[in-house]
């Protein structure tokens, strides 16, 4: 009985899509974990002395998902079962159930990421890793899902309280707390995820978007100001860590530095640029095998897909993913109340804004934050969160009607 009612309910479009996003992830995860000296040295092994690309380019594409180094690829299987699992736990119990813990939830937030400040261990210049044994994960990941369940409580009980400057402050400082947590570590991505999120669910609630759109461009103006006065005057403001201030503005010139902070994103528009409609073949990349890009499996994997299967395998991704987020959004329209709807748009926000800037970051017309493409990119905490965020949808999706479980 609940096998059936749960199928009937369950959007079987958004969950096709889903299990194609992963798929997709695993093969390109595969080939972006594969260099040149690891095919090198299969080929090695069977006896092959020849040129590893002149042997690539006259390879079958059998021949060539042989040479896979299938690593990552295990690890991020892994990732995604514990994905399902917390998914399927999440599904099971109504999402009500959490309106009433929303305090409680926020508390546990803040707790969070204030304990990574005092216990996390610095990777890559920043302090927002927590190591659990063998495992580190990133609570700055989670706490993305958990600010949409908070923010989705607390504008549910302001419907038609969101009119005016005065009525989103509240608002701003609610988000804020946790946002200034994040930014402490340093992790200027993150806090941007949590300016779409709040946007984008405060749009969902019914705020005018006049005002928002006021706001936005206040803040932008406001940002670029201070970025310019950092960059004229470095003693007098000192806003953002010196590496943070490069990535927002070599984008707008990385020939400028074309061998220091703008050499990555040359390597990814070359990546880009030169794979035509249809790319240059699994495991043919020149940029993604000889390991010209930086973290290829993670950050810039979409560089990674686009120069292997070109413009069209970069476009089917950019509608599975459209077909995704749409879906959601949809799920959102015909959610039964308030709070199952700003789950579901916070969700659609935060999916939206990650895939928008991950893809504009490798083009080089967006500044490099280090925001992984969501379902796609390998790494535990990203995969785990977003297959928990789907669940909340999901949730929302099976109970638009009142079901007896």
């Amino acid at each position: 009985m609940f096998r059936k009612r749960f199928l009937k309910k369950l959007d079987l479009v958004m969950v096709t899509v889903l299990f194609f996003i992963l798929l997709y992830g695993l093969l390109m995860v595969g080939t972006a974990g594969t260099s040149a000296a690891w095919v090198r040295e299969v080929l090695s092994q069977q006896g092959i002395q020849q040129n590893t690309m002149e042997y690539l380019w006259q390879a079958s594409l059998w021949e060539r998902l042989k040479l896979l180094n299938l690593y990552l690829v295990k690890r991020q299987i892994v990732w995604i079962a514990l994905g399902i699992i917390a998914m399927a736990a999440v599904v099971y119990f109504s999402y009500n159930e959490l309106k009433k813990h929303i305090r409680k939830i926020y508390v546990l937030n803040i707790v969070m990421l204030s304990a990574v400040l005092l216990l996390g261990h610095e990777a890559m210049g920043a302090q927002r890793w927590v190591q659990l044994g063998p495992f580190s994960f990133q609570p700055s990941e989670f706490s993305k899902i958990i600010l949409i369940i908070c923010l989705a409580g607390y504008l549910s009980t302001r419907e038609g309280k969101l009119n005016t400057l005065r009525d989103l402050l509240p608002c701003f400082v609610y988000v804020g707390v946790p946002m200034f947590l994040v930014l402490l570590q340093p992790d200027l991505g993150t806090s941007l995820v949590f300016l779409a999120i709040l946007f984008g669910m405060l749009y969902a609630a019914g705020a005018r978007p006049a005002l928002l759109s006021t706001i936005m461009g206040s803040g932008l103006f406001l940002a670029i100001g201070s970025v310019w006065a950092q960059m004229k005057f470095p003693d007098k403001f000192q806003i953002l860590h010196d590496y943070q201030l490069q990535r927002i503005t070599v984008f707008l010139d990385p020939w400028k530095d074309f061998q220091g902070a703008g050499y990555h994103i040359i390597q990814s528009q070359i990546a880009i640029g030169s794979s035509g409609l249809t790319g240059k073949g699994l495991l043919r990349g020149t940029q993604s095998l000889g390991q010209f890009l930086p973290i290829p499996e993670s950050d810039f994997i979409f560089s990674v897909l686009s120069e292997q299967l070109g413009f069209l395998g970069a476009l089917l991704l950019l509608a599975l993913y459209f077909v995704l987020i749409y879906r959601v959004l949809v799920i959102s329209r015909e959610a039964k109340d308030t709070f199952g709807m700003l789950l579901a748009a916070g969700v659609a926000s935060m999916f939206s804004f990650h895939i928008l800037v991950n893809a504009g970051m490798t083009m080089g017309i967006m500044p490099v934050t280090g925001l992984p493409l969501p379902l796609f990119s390998y790494g535990g905490s990203n995969m785990i969160a977003n297959l928990l965020a789907l669940g909340l949808v999901i949730n929302v999706c099976i109970r638009r009607e009142k079901i007896l479980f």
